[in-house]
């Protein structure tokens, strides 16, 4: 079977890697690419764990082929951070302890992020409605909901 070349930007990086025709984007991003942020919970798009950005629209990157990726620009959890200072929404996850087993975290950011930078000023109903593609197992919604809108008030000021 022979491969296919994909070239993207991924966390501003230009990255070119080869991938069979059925491997999933989070497949590439994970074993290939070593990007462990995004995780597999459920492999259908149920769970928001795999989320990342790309081209600017929020999508499950276990529904993706990794050939879809070509010419794309992908944001991953691995790329909200600036070194070592926090993105806005990270510290605030932790101010909010709006976290546990972090799994379901990665996914969590990246989506807030995404509604933020199409609404820096979203409701909390918009919110709720924004990351209910995203499950978390461990927490309540709440700190997540509450850190999404302190990030979003934070940035406005």
């Amino acid at each position: 079977m022979s491969k296919v070349h994909v070239s993207t930007i991924i966390n501003d990086d230009t990255v070119e890697f080869l991938c069979e025709s059925e491997q999933t984007l989070l497949d590439v991003l994970r074993d290939d690419l070593r990007l462990t942020g995004s995780k597999e919970g459920c492999a259908s798009g149920d769970c928001g764990a795999c989320s990342v950005i790309m081209d600017g629209r929020l999508v499950c990157a276990c529904l993706l082929l990794a050939a879809e990726a070509e010419g794309s620009t992908i944001e991953t959890i691995e790329g909200m951070a600036n070194g070592s200072d926090l993105h806005p929404l990270q510290q605030q996850f932790l101010d909010h302890a709006a976290l546990q087993c972090g799994v379901c975290t990665p996914g969590f950011l990246i989506a807030a992020k995404a509604l933020l930078d199409r609404n820096p000023d979203p409701t909390e109903t918009e919110v709720r409605y924004w990351l209910a593609g995203n499950l978390c197992r461990c927490t309540g919604y709440d700190k997540i909901v509450r850190a999404v809108l302190d990030t979003a008030a934070e940035t406005r000021n």
